[in-house]
This record gives structure tokens, sequence and C-alpha cells, in this order.
């Protein structure tokens, strides 16, 4: 555990530092970054080497706190989680440097640098806590370390309004946690986690434990935070937010599983609903958006959808004793956190990167940016296809995973259950199509065609502090998506963690859905293979000759301009109208009139309609109730005192009684 102590002394001085150096220029930034840097690096270390099969290591030591200890523990399934959260908050430091120089002069550097390193510990600290006490105050730290990044705009009303919205999404999880860790612990009278049992009733605690972690993650319907909360914050802490922070949702209710004792089969298929609820109306919402950052982060929840798929397949196939069932599944939705990680963080940072240039994220203002920024365009076309499943990248390895669990749990399970399998397959099938179609959108209209604004055309690339992290994240996509067979054989102890099967069992299932990925894998080698030598044949073939380019087929328009072309409204008009039973989408479209029409305009807006029909109604009402409290807040300390007094002689008085 050495090596994660010293990272968390890095992280805590790196946070100390920026504040003490607040007036030094850069410094902040300097101070700030390193101490993320180099705390990451100290914990990748002993993180990589427990995850790839070495001892578990812990740390206890006695706190004064009642029921509280200092006891940390790191095994397979935090080693797990703590590599992309190493990975990304290191790169996304790096990249804040140059990223938050436009702030300087406007705002101190030091409060984002400290809370950036306050957050990277506080994910550390929840990943090894192996008490329920030191859990909840690095989940609370977690939660206001990264409420104060998402307002560092706080100028700004949107963002005000996003940061109370994930403030209070984030306590309402930690309340259903409370009552979890209470009901856990109250057996044993401890609240550490190795003496956790299975009590009676582990069906409740597994829905509080979905509801408490689900908050975090972004199930539907407790999604709402999430696209107000990552659009809302710097680009660098959104990657941050969005590649690493929401899976701790996922990390807790994995580990709350291993306490509950056998997994019973409804708790996957409840899983399963969730997760392709999630998974279908993210990307239809993500499908619908205009904001570059918005779009991203609907599909954080599509991703989480998927997660969750994976693992109720596989909880499905532990209940009913398939093993090959449980552990490709569990491999394909462990996989996927880690492939999330790299793709969505390079998006987000690539998002950053455009936003920089032409000082909007507004899709139809951009256009033509692969020219000017071919070094943001050629990353975020990496991550594009990655997130969308296509192979040979990252995310086809553990998107394939799950298809192959589904298939077999089709063909093994009774009739009761092979229909909901197929129903589950045919689910993600339909999330992966939207996914293509929606960066489809995303990249055509941001970064091909011509500029849609004066911005666009005269946008420039990012520095090389920018730039190069994207770099790092997409080596990341296409090594996990070349190597995928390698890398599933070696999740063998992270398999055996989280399912309780035996390590020789786990192997030779791993074994099994690694030699499929590797036939797969091949597969698509030779595809783009052929397609590189048809391209290399092409420019051979167009080097000795003019090459000109000229306008298309205008349609009659003797001034074609590029408000000519597909808006992110039009390109995804056609989808967004076959679902349009779910998304409400509102449309004003105003026609042609004439021979020589001056004008023709085409809106469209989607409502989230989770947050517009239900928790914004809610929220109201709960304000219209407190408004009526706001005579007790007198402002006079002498009325405080009382209220006090009265309390603590209520209390008394319901003592004795």
């Amino acid at each position: 555990m050495t090596g994660l102590l010293l990272s968390l002394f890095f992280f805590l001085a790196g946070a100390a530092a920026s504040l003490i150096f607040a007036r030094r220029g850069r410094w902040p930034s300097y101070l700030g970054a390193g101490g993320v840097i180099l705390g990451s690096i100290c914990g990748s270390v002993p993180a990589l080497l427990v995850a790839l099969g070495a001892p578990p290591q812990s740390f206890r030591m006695a706190w004064d706190v009642p029921y509280g200890s200092l006891y940390f523990g790191l095994d397979a399934l935090s080693a797990f989680f703590l590599l992309p959260i190493f990975l990304i908050t290191a790169v996304s430091a790096l990249y804040g440097v140059e990223y938050l120089e436009a702030y300087r002069g406007e705002k101190a550097l030091a409060a984002p640098w400290f809370f950036l390193n306050v957050l990277a510990a506080s994910m550390v600290v929840v990943v090894l806590a192996h008490n329920a006490l030191l859990f909840i105050m690095a989940w609370e730290t977690m939660a206001l370390s990264s409420f104060f990044l998402v307002t560092l705009e706080n100028e700004k009303e949107s963002v005000r309004e996003a940061g109370w919205t994930y403030l209070v999404a984030s306590h309402i999880g930690t309340a259903f946690l409370l009552v979890l860790f209470v009901l856990l612990g109250r057996a044993q009278g401890s609240l550490d986690f190795d003496r956790f049992s299975a009590p009676s009733g582990a069906g409740t605690l597994f829905l509080l434990a979905l509801a408490g972690f689900g908050t975090k993650a972004g199930f539907v319907p407790l999604h709402v935070w999430l696209p107000e909360a990552h659009p809302a914050a710097p680009s660098h802490v959104s990657a941050v937010m969005s590649a690493v922070m929401i899976k701790t949702g996922i990390y807790g209710l994995l580990r709350i599983l291993t306490f509950l004792g056998p997994m019973q089969a409804w708790w996957g298929w409840t899983l399963c609903i969730v997760g392709l609820t999630s998974g279908v109306l993210g990307v239809l919402l993500a499908l619908a958006q205009h904001d570059l950052k918005r779009l991203l982060a609907y599909h954080s929840v599509e991703n989480i959808g998927i997660i969750a798929l994976g693992l109720g397949v596989g909880i499905v196939g532990l209940s009913v004793g398939e093993s090959f069932v449980a552990v490709a599944a569990f491999a394909g939705a462990l996989l996927h956190v880690l492939n999330h990680a790299l793709f969505k963080g390079l998006l987000f940072l690539d998002a950053g990167n455009v936003a920089h240039a032409t000082h909007t994220r507004e899709i139809d203002r951009l256009g033509g940016l692969l020219r000017r920024m071919p070094g943001t365009g050629a990353t975020f076309l990496i991550g594009a296809a990655a997130i969308s499943g296509l192979p040979p990248l990252n995310g086809f390895v553990s998107e394939f995973l799950i298809y192959l669990a589904g298939f077999k749990g089709a063909v093994s399970l009774n009739a009761s259950g092979s229909v909901p399998m197929l129903a589950a397959i045919s689910g993600l099938a339909l999330i992966g199509g939207l996914a293509v179609a929606c960066f489809t959108k995303a990249f055509g209209i941001v970064f091909l065609g011509h500029p849609r604004s004066e911005r666009a055309a005269l946008a420039d690339e990012a520095a090389m502090g920018m730039v190069a992290p994207g770099f790092v994240l997409a080596g990341g996509c296409v090594l996990i998506g070349l190597f995928g067979s390698g890398v599933v054989r070696s999740m063998g102890p992270l398999i055996s963690s989280v399912s309780g099967l035996p390590s020789i069992q786990v192997g030779r299932a791993l074994a099994a859905a690694a030699n499929s990925v590797a036939r797969v894998g091949e597969f698509a080698a030779l595809l783009v293979a052929a397609a590189a030598l048809l391209c290399v044949a092409r420019m051979k073939l167009l080097a000795r000759r003019q090459v000109a380019t000229a306008p298309t087929w205008d349609c009659g328009y003797a001034s074609p301009s590029p408000r000519m072309q597909y808006t992110a409204s039009s390109f995804a008009q056609p989808l967004t109208e076959t679902f349009r039973m779910l998304l409400q989408t509102r449309c004003v479209f105003t026609g042609l009139e004439g021979f020589f029409p001056r004008r023709a305009e085409f809106h469209s807006h989607t409502d989230d309609p989770y947050r517009s029909r239900i928790f914004q109604p809610l929220f109201h009402s709960i304000s219209r109730a407190m408004a009526s409290l706001r005579p007790l807040q007198q402002g006079r300390v002498q009325l405080y005192v009382l209220y006090i007094a009265v309390t603590l002689l209520v209390l008394l008085l319901w003592q004795i009684a």
C-alpha cells in the first residue's frame, strides 16, 4: 500500500501547493498538475500489479471516530477501477494546464487545481475504502469537490443551476447509501467491509444500492444531473467526471453485490431493464442534441446502460449456473468500464479543443474543422468509431463479449430466459446502430463540410499540451482493439473476484471468449488493411492527374452557401421522427414561399422527458413548500439561539419520556 499512500500524499500536496502559490502566475497550474500526475504514477504501479494477479494489500489504522477506521484494501476489483482513475486524471491535468490559461486574469487558478487534486484523492479513497464511514466521507468529498469544479463559471445562471442540480442528486443518492450501510453493519455491529455478511432481505439491499449508486452512475431515470453538470464543467473536468467519476457508482454496486451472498436472477433482469432503458434513451437524446458536450454527456448515460446490461446478463448467467455466460458478460461489462474511460475522456478533451478554438459548443455553428484542426479531428474520429463499437477499436471488443454472452444465454436457457436474452441482444444492437448515426452527425457536421460561422472559419489547432493527451487516449483505444484477446485473458483475477467462480473455471471461459475475439479481430484487421490498400491505390492513381474541386449539383441555386449544408437538426430528423413517441421533439419549420424564397428555417428542440415531466415539477413543488418556512430565517442571532434551545429542550423531554 506504500505506493497508494504516497499517491494520496502527492494529491493532497498538489492541492495545498496550488493554494500556497496562488498569486504566482502559472505556478498553481504547474504545482496542481504536478501533484495529480505524480500521484497517478505512484498509484498506478501497485494497482496494475494487483489487477494482474499479485496478492491483495491492505492498511488498517485505528480511528477515534465511532464505527470508523482507516481501513484501506487493494484487491483485483479496486485495482481495476483505480487504473482508469489514475490515467484519466493524469492526462486531464496535463490538458488543464493549457486549457485554464484562458481563465487566467478572470479567475484565480488555484481553486480549480485545489479541487481537482481533492477530487482525484477522494476517488482513490472511495475505491480503496473498506469501512463504510470512510467510504461515505470520501464519497461526499468527491461530490463537493466536483461541485465546485462544475460551478467554476458561476457567474452564469445555467452553470449555477447545473451545479445545484448535481449537488441535490448526489445527496439523494447518499441518503440511500446511508440506509444501506446501516442495514449491512447492524448485524455485526461494525462498518468494516470484511465484517459485513449476507443478511435477510438481500433484495431490499440490492435495490438500495441500485438507487444510491445508480444516481452517481447516471442510470435512467436518475441521470438528470449528468447532462446538466458535464457541459457546464471545464472540459478536462468533464472528461474526469464522465470517464471515471461516474464509474465509482458501478464500483460501489459491484462491491455491495459481493456482500449479499448468492446473486438472484431477478437482480440480473432488473439490471438488464435499467441498462436497456438507459442505453436506448441515452443515445436517442444524444442524437437530438445541438450542444456538442451535452451530446457527449447523454452518451455517458448510454454507455453506463451498456455496462449495466452486461452486468445483468452476467448475474443471470451466474444464477442459473451458466459459467461462460457469466464470465463473458462480466468481462464485457468491466472491460467497457475501461474502454468508456478512454474514448469518452478523449471525446470530451477534443470537444474542449473545439470550444477553445471557436468559442462555441453549438454544432450548427461549426463545420470544416478537420483542415484547421487535423490532430483534434483525427483523434475525435478514432473516439467516435470506438464509442460506436466499430472494429478494430476497443469499444467493439467489450460489446462483442456482451453479445457473445447473450447469444450463449439465449441458446442455453429455457424459453422464459432465452426470449428476454434475445431482447437484450436486440436492444444492444439498436443502441449500437443509433450510436453510429449520432457520431456520424457529430463528426460530419463539426469537422467536415464548410465552416458555418466566422469563428469556425478562423479556428486554429489547439496547443500541443491540449492535443497530446488526445493522442495518448486514442492510442489506448487502438491498442486494446488490436490486442483485445490478450486483454481478455488477463482479466481472470478480476472476474474471479466479482463472480466468486473458481479461477480455473474462469480461465477456461475467458480463453474461449478470447479466441472468439481474436478470430473476429483478425477478420476486422483484414478489412481495415484492404481499405488502407484501396486508399493507397487511389492516391497513386491520382498522383499524376490534375484533381479539381467543384460545387455539387445545387438544385438550381446560383449561389450555394454553407447554410445549404445539413444541420444537426435536419440530419437527425428522420430518426427523431421515428422515435417521436419517446422523444416528443418540438419542431419549427418555415417553408419555402414563392419562386425565389429569401428564407427557410427548420429548428428542433428535445427536452429530457424525465427532467421536464417528473423532476422539475417535483422540485418546484418542494421549492414552493420550503418558501413557506422563510419567515423563520430573520437574520437575528438571538432567534437562532432560541431555535437551538427549543430543539435541545424537545430532545431532552423526548429522551426522558
